[in-house]
């Protein structure tokens, strides 16, 4: 079991309990996270699950592969840090992760 807390554009603060194997978007749709749309279920073929993890998360996160970076070519105002929540398995590791939203998702 992690927590995740997710940090909306406005600055609102969503701490939530996330179960391992779970990605961060399960997490954010299970708790009703605003700003998670997750339009295409967690399949990787959109980017309204975009996040920008913290600078001090983004090794235990891992990197995004192809697929990922292809789908965040839609996504808004993408960033160095910018991962699609959905690719982002729950684990022990990430116990404490903060991600912050972007303003809108497309």
């Amino acid at each position: 079991m992690a927590k995740i807390t997710f940090i909306e554009h406005d600055g609102t603060e969503h701490a939530v309990d996330a179960e391992n194997g779970m990605t961060v978007m399960e997490a954010a749709i299970k708790n009703s996270v605003p700003g998670i749309d997750a339009d295409c279920g967690g399949a990787c073929a959109c980017a309204t699950c975009h996040v920008y993890v913290e600078p001090d998360w983004t090794d235990k996160t891992g990197t995004a592969e192809q697929m990922e970076e292809d789908m965040l070519d839609f996504a808004f105002d993408v960033r160095d840090n910018s991962r699609l929540s959905c690719q982002i398995k729950v684990t022990d590791e990430i116990d404490g992760l903060v991600v912050r939203l972007p303003e809108k998702q497309f």
